[in-house]
């Protein structure tokens, strides 16, 4: 106990020391609390996107899943997240631009002023906020998880414990303390990952033997629908399309893009995002697959515990102690960066709309880090859901918010209305969804909520373009070029439904079909390369 207490001491003590070294002064302008001075270059852009898009469901969330549903999550996790580095460059880059040329620091501000509409701007932030805390309370509720598998430390506590190391940072860093901590959080949560997969595969004899192992008790976990037989072929295409509509609405990421030091930061962390997402996801979902070994009778929200529970069960001291930092890190890198950008969202955005102060400084941004900070833990106080469920369902709320920032960066004549009606439209479908008023089908949610936000947005801005007698729209270049047709046809490829329920041949016991999503990935890296190369003949 006293190996893993001391482990854990040093953890705490070596981010906080990061954090106090990359510290900005407390009276810092909010471009440089908020944004590093807009000066992320290549590897801590990726660094900091990666690890703040990898939160406690990359690793909690994600073994959890793998626990109940198999092998079956891997292709949705890393094709599909790897994937939405598209968007890097559809919306990345020109909203990088935009940010620079007129000074802005947050989301609702790009958008408030592209439409030219504060109430707009308002709703925008409101969404982001709602939507943004649920996902942040899953941070402390993981901390709270391994805490008290590894040590015994009661859950709450350990949430608490672990929000005020990050609350302490952050309130002190800003950005520039938060994209350093996640470079080392991001490193050591990469190299304790493969290490939990290794030590768990080697205690049951290796990664092949492990699998087989596996596959003679549960073998619906190597196969899809997959163990709980949810993953058919419509719920496959909604979590793909879920990737790529929210995760650049998630504003702890959207706001990253103001903070490049260049548009080609943005195109080189577009790159190489698929490979870092396929190499981070593999280990917590084999995690989850292998757990079986040990806890074959996990049920519900109890799998998200699979990976504190097996490494205990599995490991010395020393290695468990050093396993939870590596998982801890994930949720820190995520929580950080929450709390800083929804800071300043309420600082840029809400806070002059009820009031009206001058936000010279950063002062309010800090302090609405510690109301928020205490916001997530009331709600991991008693957790509703598993963790997927509790992210599937935020993340509609986020993505509902695309649409209108989509075609205020490319439309050169845009309105407000369609935007705010477009947003109404898929927040009320997306509660019309979870009262059951209204079914998904064969989908889940986000499928039906997009079309009424994409619909709707669509449909009133063609009105109001009739009553000026101007119907004509410009598709923009990328929409129509050749590389933007092959990615989608690598899209299209990924709904594999030829490959559906049967154990297919294994290598080294994984299902053969998961190196198929391994070369899409590749696929789209080469294509993506080419994009690259011609960037410089291209107008976005």
């Amino acid at each position: 106990m006293i190996t893993k207490i001391s482990i854990l001491t040093a953890y705490f003590l070596i981010i906080l020391i990061i954090g106090y070294l990359t510290r900005t002064h407390w009276r810092s302008s909010p471009s440089s609390y908020f944004l590093a001075d807009r000066r992320l270059g290549t590897v801590i852009l990726l660094a900091t996107m990666t690890a703040t898009n990898f939160s406690a469901f990359t690793v909690f969330g994600t073994s959890g899943a793998g626990y109940r549903d198999g092998y079956g999550f891997f292709p949705i996790m890393a094709f599909g997240t790897g994937f939405m580095a598209l968007s890097f460059w559809v919306i990345g880059r020109r909203a990088w631009r935009i940010g620079r040329e007129r000074g802005i620091i947050t989301p609702p501000e790009l958008v408030k002023s592209l439409y030219n509409s504060p109430a707009l701007g308002l709703l925008f932030a409101v969404v982001m906020v709602v939507f943004t805390v649920p996902y942040l309370a899953l941070q402390p509720m993981a901390a709270g998880y391994a805490l008290q598998e590894l040590v015994g430390l009661s859950y709450f506590p350990g949430c608490i414990l672990v929000t005020a190391v990050i609350v302490l940072y952050t309130l002190h860093g800003g950005m520039r303390a938060v994209a350093w901590t996640d470079l080392f959080q991001g490193i050591l949560m990469l190299a304790m990952l493969v290490a939990v997969l290794a030590v768990i595969a080697d205690h049951h004899g290796g990664i092949a033997a492990t699998n087989q192992k596996v596959m003679a008790l549960k073998p619906a976990l190597f196969s899809r629908p997959g163990g709980s037989g949810q993953y058919t072929l419509g719920i496959w295409f909604s979590y793909m399309a879920l990737w790529f509509l929210c995760d650049p609405m998630f504003p702890q990421l959207f706001q990253r893009f103001f903070a490049a030091k260049s548009a080609q930061s943005i195109s080189r962390m577009m790159l190489f995002y698929p490979l870092v997402c396929t190499v981070v996801f593999l280990p917590p979902i084999a995690v989850g697959v292998m757990g079986h070994l040990s806890f074959p009778d996990l049920a519900g929200k109890q799998a998200d515990r699979i990976l504190p529970l097996v490494i205990n069960a599995v490991a010395g001291d020393f290695m468990a102690a050093l396993v939870t930092a590596g998982a801890l890190t994930a949720l820190m890198s995520t929580m950080d960066s929450q709390l800083l950008t929804l800071s300043s969202i309420f600082t840029r955005d809400l806070l002059p709309a009820l009031w009206k102060p001058a936000t010279r400084t950063s002062v309010p941004g800090r302090i609405f880090v510690i109301v928020l900070s205490m916001t997530g833990l009331a709600l991991a106080y008693r957790p509703p859901a598993t963790m997927i469920e509790i992210a599937t369902e935020t993340f509609t709320g986020l993505a509902v918010l695309f649409p209108t920032v989509l075609f205020g960066l490319y439309w050169k004549r845009v309105y407000s209305a369609p935007a705010i009606l477009s947003i109404l439209a898929g927040e009320t479908a997306l509660v019309c969804l979870h009262f059951k008023l209204i079914l998904p089908g064969p989908f889940l949610p986000v499928i039906l909520v997009m079309l009424a936000a994409f619909g709707v947005y669509m449909v009133s801005h063609f009105l109001l373009r009739a009553q000026e007698g101007n119907l004509a729209i410009r598709l923009p270049v990328w929409q129509i070029d050749r590389y933007f047709l092959m990615l989608a046809g690598i899209f299209a490829l990924a709904m594999d439904f030829w490959a559906w329920e049967r154990v297919p041949p294994t290598i080294m016991g994984f299902p053969a079909w998961m190196a198929y999503f391994v070369l899409l990935s590749a696929a789209q890296m080469a294509v993506m390369t080419s994009l690259i190369r011609n960037e410089s003949g291209r107008k976005d």
